[in-house]
This record gives structure tokens, sequence and C-alpha cells, in this order.
């Protein structure tokens, strides 16, 4: 992974090296490493995760379709 330092901007390249540190999903992987896993329950763990993969692509599908209404969008205050 490469990140352009400009400017001498030491502080702007960590930001986006963290964003795609965090977009491939590092930290993650570095905290599931962290102590070994058992067999039964990465299997139960994957497991989860497919089924929360699912849900949220239905969920998605169904909003498209307008079967659900979208959800309301926080506004940030600045």
């Amino acid at each position: 992974m490469q990140v352009l330092v400009r400017d001498n901007n030491v502080d702007q390249a960590l930001r986006v090296l963290k964003k795609k540190m965090q977009r491939e999903g590092l930290f993650r992987e570095m905290k599931e490493r962290r102590a070994y896993e058992k067999p039964s329950e990465r299997r139960v763990r994957e497991k989860a995760q497919a089924i929360s993969r699912h849900r949220k692509a239905a969920r998605k599908q169904m909003q498209r379709e307008g079967l659900l209404p979208t959800p309301k969008r926080a506004l940030a205050v600045r």
C-alpha cells in the first residue's frame, strides 16, 4: 500500500493511509489475529457474517423495489 506525501504534509498522508487500511479491512483482520480462534468459533462467526450480508442485501433490494422506506439520513451540523 502506498501513499504520497504532498507538500511535506505527513498528517494528511497518515489520514489517507488509515482510510485505505480501514477500507481494505486490515484493522479488522489484525484484531482477529491477536488471539487463536478455534475452527468451530470461526465457522460460527463466518456463518453469522454471511447471514448478516444476506439480510443487508435483501433489505437493500426491498428498498430499491419500494417495499421498505429508505432510512432517513442524519444531517451533519457544521
